[in-house]
């Protein structure tokens, strides 16, 4: 029997190979029930480019609660396309790593749009 977690990873291969073939430089969103985390990865997937999450005492400190809610997701998405501004990237390749695009991802990704970056 295939646990969950492998079920996942299975559905983000083909997601993450697409992305390779396009040498595009990717945005990897991975969540806990606890947490979420956001990555910009390089176009080569060798070096992570930017990073934020809700184990950041930044984000923390703007929390109202635990990291696990749409509230929190939607400011590690306003705070990443921040960072990779800062970084010089305005494009990015938008990796749900195999979860689906609802809820806490959905916000983040809408958080991210409307703070500037382009997927």
């Amino acid at each position: 029997m295939i646990s969950k977690n492998i079920s996942r990873l299975r559905r983000a291969q083909a997601t993450r190979r697409r992305i390779a073939r396009l040498r595009a430089v990717r945005l990897s969103v991975h969540r806990t029930n606890q947490h979420i985390y956001a990555t910009i990865i390089s176009a080569e997937g060798d070096r992570i480019l930017a990073a934020a999450s809700t184990v950041e005492a930044q984000v923390r400190g703007q929390l109202n609660g635990h990291g696990g809610n749409l509230a929190a997701a939607a400011i590690v998405g306003t705070r990443i396309a921040e960072k990779a501004k800062a970084a010089g990237i305005d494009t990015v390749a938008f990796d749900r790593s195999g979860f689906r695009f609802h809820g806490r991802v959905k916000a983040l990704a809408e958080a991210a749009r409307e703070a500037g970056l382009k997927f």
